[in-house]
């Protein structure tokens, strides 16, 4: 079970990325934390998609807040799992997006960046 406030959570996390403050936003994640997301595998191919621990995030998410001048989340719903908080939100562009942490000891072990299949309905 998750033993935080998730909502004072999901604020925090929009707040550091919003500010691009990427010691805030690697403060929530565990030293072994492990994040998928297609952009990774764009920005960094030789993970294919997987970044594993905290400083090969920290390398991928400087390299992706660098490529992205004006990013800028606004925050739409959270849904809330035994373990973890999807997190759905809107992007600079209008692109809605859901990121998925999963929680051990009040820290991200595990989070997935996911986007929208542009063929579905």
């Amino acid at each position: 079970m998750l033993n935080f406030d998730t909502n004072e959570f999901v604020e925090r996390w929009a707040q550091a990325w919003n500010s691009r403050d990427l010691s805030s936003i690697l403060a929530h994640f565990s030293d072994e934390a492990v994040f998928t997301s297609p952009i990774a595998r764009q920005i960094a191919p030789e993970t294919n998609g997987v970044v594993r621990g905290k400083q090969a995030l920290r390398e991928y998410w400087t390299a992706a807040l660098d490529r992205n001048k004006n990013l800028h989340f606004e925050v739409t719903g959270i849904f809330l799992g035994v373990d973890s908080i999807l997190i759905r939100f809107r992007n600079q562009d209008g692109v809605d997006r859901i990121e998925m942490l999963r929680f051990r000891d009040g820290l991200v072990v595990e989070g997935h960046g996911t986007f929208a299949d542009p063929a579905a309905p």
